[in-house]
């Protein structure tokens, strides 16, 4: 039997089931094909034009700097600080290359290998649970594009990567990749991200952190050191690992990384950069409002960089000063008791997971404050108090550590102070031993300026700006009290008073009917008198008795426009009426008010304006360059047009307060920094609710303020002396360490110098006026003592104003020349 088929019936074969079908998937195949060229043709045509990319032009928050360039502050919903690739350094690349494209430079955008190895997956799996991407790939879903897996979304990234690819150079899109991607904590790009974890530049982070950095974008709000610490180490082992694979790290490098143990910023305290950030936030926010009255809310997004007029060493320095002048005060106060009580039931200290829950809840209502510690209490006796920070810090406190708080430990205290199980206190480490403190309830400010042109060279508005932002320096209000005593004596040396004028110094009453409906009878300072002073001693020893003698020879229109032209706002002076307080400092001032009108002093008699922001620049992302926009045009003192008093005059007050400073109430400051340029004056005010020092040399002014917000006394024994001007010598110690010592300058023209005494060439010897207050108006002959003396504004005094302006009609126009405005 023949069983060979015929050759015909195997064509027929042949064609039926092999070439037919063949032929078919042919023709389906260029089907495809031709769907798919048109597909890619039509989808090309859709994509975007990539201007997001090359005219890049990220959301940056705006920037805060210090003069020396520390970043003091950023604003804005993104954390940014865009780089050149060449700015990035090489380890920070290798490390991202390793992590997430290792054949960045050689694929043409799509790893095919990749792609092949991740379907497999997803079709074995039955889900879309992997992907290949590339850099590029990631960087067009970051621009453009959604996160989800969707194929067509797929598609569509594909040929967004090849044009991108096509469009823009391998370097160009690796820079773009490293200041767009997110890295967690509003930090977009490894720029920002290393500022943020790591409290440094990106120029300075080392190989662990670099492979720490480049784990982090597969899923930076899960990953990152802050959020999953050990999450992040696992990652970056393994960018370490590949680090090494691929040859960009050696052997010992790897042995060395692993090792290294990554000190996150929220947890590093003792960054000099870091540091200086919390501390110069007052700085910061008062720049920025000044910007935001410039820009609005286009503010944020542009990446503008303020550069202060602060250095960020004196804004250290005044950090450190107020706040040991607030905590010296408050240790020397009785302990007011815990800042809470919570409820803490009896061994939930053993459970751990609730107990890192309760002091969370804790420490987020009662932040520490710098190295003031929040603490809950354990247990409390008068012996013994345990205190715990976390499950794994728990510090015990005894002996000489429970001093300040002993009385908050007996059985007889008032439930608010007593301290018990679960007292939220607060302790700090002093000599090397834990105690127990308040955070202080009083408040400060200190205020450092440049005396030639009005530079703000450091601020502190309050004790921590974290724990409220109001800044004292610009926005409290306060009575001055005897630091406002040498405008007084300034006006009264351009009416023709002189140093060595003698002046009542007996107790003063103002009837009812001058004092609105009271009498108005002021005191000396320790209710002490004498018959009569000079102007210079009067000074020295702060007599109220002879500023208000002095305010009432010059009289309340020349001592209103005069005060005027010093800065201040007369609307928060006493009235015409009441005018005489001002004598006293009961009018209101701020911090910052003060230092700009003994700047005058300082300078020779010109009116400077305070300022903070020295220049703005702007970035030219794509040229790699900065454009400065903003730049500061103070007033300067030298030009005559800001002058607002007499040469003479300053001259002879810069003599009056350095003598204040030598031997007068200010004595301790030039003492203690060693140096005869020093000039101030102290300042308490009524009940020693508010104390003040203000002092200066030609180079720097500075003023510090000690109160509570609320008008409370400091105590019977507080003054400006002792509250507020050890703050003042504490900042001026380093601030004026490298400032030489400047002697007085020459004597001004038209100033002559008898003995001690200084006259004008208009109120020479015969003229100038000799007593005031005393027996005989224009005499030099002193009064006898006897009875206090009813002052009346008719009487001798107000003769002493009627011959100022007899002398002055006789003379060329007030040497002051008219009041200059700004």
């Amino acid at each position: 039997m023949n069983t060979k088929t015929p050759k015909k019936q195997q064509s027929s074969i042949f064609s039926r089931f092999i070439l037919k079908p063949l032929v078919f998937l042919c023709g389906i195949g260029v089907c495809l094909l031709l769907l798919g060229i048109l597909a890619i043709r039509l989808t090309w045509s859709s994509l975007p034009d990539l201007k997001a990319m090359t005219e890049y032009r990220p959301r940056l928050p705006l920037y805060i700097y210090s003069a020396d360039k520390v970043l003091l502050a950023e604003y804005g919903d993104e954390r940014r600080n865009v780089l050149n690739l060449q700015e990035i350094p090489l380890v920070m690349r290798h490390a991202i290359l390793a992590a997430e494209d290792d054949s960045f430079y050689t694929h043409g955008g799509v790893d095919w290998a990749g792609v092949g190895r991740a379907a497999l997956v997803n079709l074995t799996s039955g889900a879309k649970a992997q992907g290949a991407s590339t850099i590029t790939m990631q960087l067009a879903r970051n621009f453009y594009l959604s996160s989800d897996k969707k194929f067509t979304r797929k598609f569509y990234e594909l040929l967004l990567t090849y044009k991108i690819e096509e469009k823009l150079s391998k370097d160009q899109i690796l820079e773009l990749y490293m200041n767009q991607i997110y890295l967690g904590h509003r930090s977009y790009g490894f720029a920002a991200a290393a500022r943020r974890y790591f409290g440094k530049p990106l120029s300075e982070i080392s190989i662990a952190e670099a492979a720490a950095l480049a784990g982090i974008p597969k899923s930076p709000s899960r990953v990152n050191p802050i959020t999953n610490l050990d999450a992040t180490i696992n990652r970056q082992h393994y960018v370490l690992n590949r680090m090494l694979a691929l040859k960009f790290i050696t052997q010992e490098q790897y042995e060395q990384a692993k090792a290294e143990k990554l000190i996150v910023q929220s947890t590093k305290k003792d960054d000099k950069e870091a540091r200086t950030a919390r501390h110069g936030q007052y700085v910061a926010e008062l720049a920025r409002q000044l910007m935001y009255t410039q820009y609005g809310d286009s503010l944020y997004g542009r990446g503008l960089k303020v550069y202060t007029t602060v250095r960020s060493d004196e804004q250290q320095a005044a950090y450190e000063a107020v706040r040991q002048g607030l905590l010296t005060y408050t240790r020397r106060k009785p302990y007011t008791g815990p800042a809470e009580q919570l409820d803490l039931p009896e061994g939930m200290e053993n459970d751990r997971s609730k107990m890192i829950a309760f002091l969370q809840a804790m420490q987020e209502k009662h932040p520490d404050s710098d190295d003031i510690l929040a603490v809950v209490v354990l247990s409390a006796s008068k012996d013994k108090v345990v205190v715990m920070r976390s499950p794994d810090e728990v510090i015990e406190l005894t002996g000489t550590s429970l001093n300040n708080a002993k009385r908050s430990l007996v059985d007889k205290v008032s439930p608010s102070r007593k301290i018990k199980r679960g007292s939220v206190i607060y302790i700090e480490k002093l000599n090397n031993q834990w105690s127990i403190i308040n955070l202080p309830l009083v408040q400060a400010a200190l205020i450092a300026l440049n005396p030639q042109d009005g530079a703000i060279k450091a601020m502190i508005g309050g004790f921590d700006f974290y724990l409220g932002d109001f800044n004292r320096v610009t926005q409290a209000w306060r009575q001055p009290g005897s630091t406002f005593k040498p405008f007084v004596y300034a006006s009264g040396l351009e009416r023709g008073l002189t140093p060595e004028t003698q002046i009542s110094d007996r107790p003063f009453v103002l009837p009812a009917k001058y004092a609105g409906g009271k009498a108005w009878t002021p005191k000396n300072y320790g209710n002490s008198y004498v018959d009569s002073l000079t102007l210079r001693q009067g000074l020295y020893k702060s007599k109220n008795m002879v500023s208000i003698r002095i305010l009432e020879a010059v009289g309340p229109d020349y001592a209103a426009n005069f005060i005027e032209r010093l800065g201040f706002d007369m609307k928060r002076q006493p009235p015409k009426g009441a005018y005489l307080t001002m004598a006293l400092g009961a009018g209101n001032v701020t911090p910052l008010q003060m230092a700009s009108a003994y700047a005058v002093f300082a300078n020779g008699g010109y009116r400077v304006n305070p300022y903070i922001i020295d220049y703005v620049e702007d970035i030219n992302i794509q040229e790699g360059s900065r454009a400065t926009v903003m730049k500061a045009n103070p007033l300067k003192a030298g030009d005559e047009k800001n002058r607002v008093i007499d040469a003479r005059t300053a001259y002879v007050m810069n003599d009056l307060l350095r003598g204040v400073a030598r031997s007068g109430t200010a004595a301790s400051a030039s003492k203690a920094l060693g140096r005869s340029d020093i000039a101030g004056k102290t300042g308490t005010t009524n009940r020693s609710v508010d104390a003040w020092f203000a002092g200066y040399t030609p180079k720097l002014v500075a003023v510090t303020w000690l109160g509570f917000d609320q008008p409370t006394s400091l105590g019977d024994r507080e003054t400006g002396g002792g509250a507020a001007m050890p703050i003042w010598i504490n900042f001026m110690r380093k601030a004026l360490k490298d400032i030489p010592v400047t002697p007085q300058g020459k004597m001004p023209e038209g100033l002559s110098k008898v003995g001690d005494n200084f006259y004008y060439k208009e109120f020479p010897a015969g003229k100038a006026i000799r007593t005031v207050g005393t027996a005989g108006v224009g005499s030099s002959s002193p009064s006898t003592g006897g009875q206090a003396k009813v002052f009346e504004l008719n009487t001798s005094s107000d003769d002493i104003g009627n011959l100022i302006k007899t002398l002055n009609s006789s003379q060329s126009p007030s040497p002051s020349g008219p009041p200059v405005r700004f």
